[in-house]
């Protein structure tokens, strides 16, 4: 069966990975990979940290995530010799002064209802685990169980993974070498139950069996038979910075920060997620300004708090500072479904700001229904709470976005 992706995102990749994996012929289709939200993203994998007040449908889906990672760094591991990336390294939520903390342990008590492993860490704990924080942090708590991934690094070896010719003795059933168009799709034709034909900006048209949507906010532009395509989304903007020290890591020199850190400072949220290399990335904004570009307010309020818990940032470089608009849907939770008037599509948008750590999950539920698979109970459950379909059954409030403090959306996630 031919299967053509539209976008080359995190999510795209990863359900050409799966697709591919299922001995699938897999075309996918996109002018810049890896080049929209997900080349903006830090990559924490905190299904702990990033579960917030009233969210209760979501939290199960990121737990689940999370346990996919380690299966889908071991494959690409096996499928190429490139560094995927990822780094199990907990993640420590701290409060800048007593006001702060209070917050945390507010945010903690939720973790705590949801029965997630979160652990209370006295300020001596904390300096003791991460001596190069400001002394002054209140307190805070440990979220042992959260990773990180550099989705840079990660779609880059996905994309070579995707990209080899794959030993069928060591991936059984494996379908051929993926086939890449740097063209936008513009429109989809064809009968309801396929095949379909996919058009592209170029000019060039590919016939698919069947077709994987998922190009994030593009998802609302395309036409043909994806034309009434009814998707809440919107854009939510993000800033975010990357910074390198200016002497290069190496066996005699640590880097300033191990584990990530998610800090509340001055009731703001900001994280800092440390590479391997030194690299620390800071972020990140919330807006719904409409800003392509970088918000300078935003910018300037992200490194003074990184430099408030983390002062040794001071003497660093910016190596990069990054904005993109997340896809994000009312209830944070993506939509993974077939389209009911066109069965052999399969739309797989409105990750939000937990794409990459929910792709893997998206990825892998959404190929096996697209193979017409039959899903554990367990599965079929988690996959009908990303269901197309369920926002407009219910209004669901966006949780995510409810915010303390001034309206001009400089806070950070």
């Amino acid at each position: 069966m031919h299967v053509v992706v539209l976008g080359a995102g995190i999510v795209g990749l990863q359900s050409a990975w799966h697709l591919r994996l299922k001995g699938h012929r897999v075309t996918v289709c996109d002018p810049d990979v890896a080049g929209g939200a997900t080349y903006a993203a830090a990559g924490m994998l905190a299904p702990v940290s990033e579960v917030q007040f009233g969210q209760e449908r979501l939290y199960p889906l990121l737990v689940a995530a999370r346990r996919e990672y380690p299966r889908l760094v071991e494959e690409v591991g096996r499928a190429t010799d490139l560094p995927t990336g990822f780094l199990d390294n907990g993640t420590l939520l701290i409060g800048g002064d007593r006001s702060d903390l209070e917050r945390v342990r507010d945010h903690a008590r939720v973790h705590t209802e949801y029965g997630l492993n979160i652990q209370r860490l006295a300020t001596q704990e904390i300096q003791q685990r991460e001596p190069f924080l400001n002394a002054r942090i209140a307190g805070g708590f440990a979220a042992p169980d959260d990773a990180q991934v550099d989705p840079r690094v990660l779609c880059v070896a996905l994309r070579d993974a995707l990209s080899r010719e794959l030993d069928p003795t060591e991936f059984p059933g494996v379908g051929p070498a993926v086939e890449w168009v740097a063209e936008r799709v513009e429109r989809v034709t064809g009968s309801a139950d396929g095949p379909y034909a996919v058009h592209t900006d170029g000019g060039t048209e590919w016939a698919a069996d069947r077709v994987v949507v998922a190009c994030g906010m593009g998802c609302t532009s395309l036409n043909g038979i994806l034309s009434d395509l009814s998707l809440d989304l919107r854009p939510v903007y993000g800033d975010i910075l990357r910074l390198r020290p200016r002497d290069p890591v190496g066996a005699d020199r640590k880097p300033v920060l191990s584990s990530t850190i998610r800090a509340t400072i001055l009731g703001r949220q900001v994280y800092l997620v440390p590479r391997d290399d030194g690299e620390i990335v800071v972020g990140a904004t919330v807006r719904e300004d409409g800003l392509d570009g970088i918000h300078a307010g935003g910018v300037h309020e992200l490194l003074e708090d990184a430099i408030t818990v983390l002062p040794a940032l001071r003497h660093f470089e910016i190596a990069d500072i990054t904005a993109r608009a997340r896809p994000v849907s009312p209830d944070d939770i993506p939509y993974v479904g077939l389209i009911p008037k066109a069965p052999g599509i399969l739309v797989s948008a409105g990750y939000s700001r937990h794409g990459i750590l929910l792709a893997p999950l998206g990825a892998r539920l959404g190929a096996a229904l697209l193979s017409g698979e039959t899903l554990s109970s367990e599965d079929a459950e988690l996959l009908a709470a990303m269901n197309p379909g369920r926002i407009e059954r219910e209004a669901a409030p966006n949780h995510s976005l409810t915010q303390k403090g001034p309206a001009n959306g400089n806070h950070h996630r």
